[in-house]
């Protein structure tokens, strides 16, 4: 396993739209693993294949609750509403006030192909649509109704 290099918003790989996995083999586990190495070594909750550099719809994400790793993951099904302050690890010197659905359904395979449907609500949905949105080539900073430079809360 090898950490990969996160890109920063302004690099045109995180604007592009990702490619669905044909194919679950050893090339998408590797990515599955370093994906992780990378996310957790930067501190982060979730990382997006784009995020790396690799135009795929990957994602991995960890709230606290262990590893989630989606394979062409898509939200079928939304509920409510809610506005939290989200932050990116391609986006590091802004954290943001997003509006987002509370209550998500996920479909995704996972790293031996197998269908998932995971219902998600609290911080899991909200990581679950950011990192979908960087599939999609959209960033947190494209919905959020405020920015604030992380070294501006500092001072607060």
């Amino acid at each position: 396993m090898s950490r990969l290099e996160i890109r920063k918003a302004g690099d045109p790989v995180l604007r592009q739209i990702a490619e669905p996995v044909k194919k679950i083999d050893k090339k998408t586990k590797n990515l599955l693993n370093d994906m992780a190495l990378t996310m957790y070594a930067a501190n982060g909750v979730g990382l997006a294949a784009p995020q790396v550099g690799k135009l795929t719809r990957v994602i991995v994400i960890d709230i606290g609750e262990g590893l989630l790793e989606m394979i062409n993951p898509e939200i079928i099904a939304k509920e409510g509403s809610c506005t939290h302050i989200e932050g990116c690890l391609s986006v590091p010197d802004f954290d943001g006030e997003v509006e987002r659905a509370e209550k998500v359904k996920v479909k995704f395979l996972d790293r031996t192909g197998k269908s998932v449907i995971l219902p998600a609500e609290g911080l899991l949905a909200i990581a679950a649509q950011h990192e979908i949105d960087h599939l999609d080539g959209i960033l947190f900073v494209d919905k959020a109704k405020a920015l604030v430079k992380k070294e501006e809360q500092d001072k607060q």
